[in-house]
């Protein structure tokens, strides 16, 4: 989504002083870009209807096949990097896992890739984020699968095409290394975490723009 940068003369912090200075019951949501703190603003309507409906679609997923997952209302991800500290749009927890977590009972935190089942990031506006940083840091975490739903056409063309047109892109970890599946129109979107989910591309892109009117 659309971000606002601290003023540039702010030094350079690591990760856990980004979490000792995050606001207490905070309304707006931040994370640490290459030591810099970002607010993360509001996003637009359709960034927000198609976010909702990922994670509605998602949940139901879970309770139905009454899978040992949870989306968590809070979560942020420490990065390999301690200059970095992400909140996806939508992240899926193994709920298995988070035993081993030394920091996510206290603090929401997640060290770990393999206690991530699968982190989404809806693009907006600063979307090298999401195609070249956030890939390479979520391989190298070792989340096991990432979605880049580029619902607008936002992204560059290497990524999505020319014309560019709306994609989800698929990033699935095999042998420690993200290999990447597209998903456009009525294609059903593939998920290792959700071998059973039926949902077309356009079903999600059509989360965020207004119903077609009847003829």
């Amino acid at each position: 989504m659309t971000r606002q940068r601290k003023p540039q003369h702010d030094p350079t912090i690591t990760f856990d002083e980004f979490v000792a200075w995050y606001p207490e019951n905070s309304v707006h949501k931040y994370e640490l870009h290459n030591g810099v703190i970002v607010e993360m603003p509001l996003g637009t309507g359709d960034h927000s209807e198609v976010t909702g409906f990922i994670h509605s679609k998602l949940a139901v997923e879970i309770d139905r096949r009454e899978l040992p997952y949870s989306i968590p209302g809070d979560c942020l991800l420490k990065l390999s990097r301690d200059e970095a500290g992400y909140q996806p749009d939508v992240i899926v927890l193994d709920r298995t896992a988070l035993a081993n977590e030394p920091r996510w009972k206290k603090e929401s935190i997640i060290t770990m890739g393999s206690s991530v089942r699968l982190a989404v990031e809806v693009v907006s506006t600063n979307w090298q984020d999401d195609y070249l940083v956030k890939v390479a840091d979520y391989e190298r975490l070792g989340i096991l699968e990432y979605w880049v739903v580029d619902y607008a056409a936002l992204g560059g063309r290497r990524f999505i095409g020319n014309p560019k047109q709306p994609t989800i892109s698929v990033y699935q970890l095999v042998d420690g290394e993200y290999q990447i599946s597209q998903f456009r129109g009525d294609d059903i979107v593939e998920s290792l975490a959700f071998p059973e989910l039926k949902l077309t591309a356009e079903q999600i892109f059509r989360a965020g723009l207004p119903a077609t009117e009847p003829s």
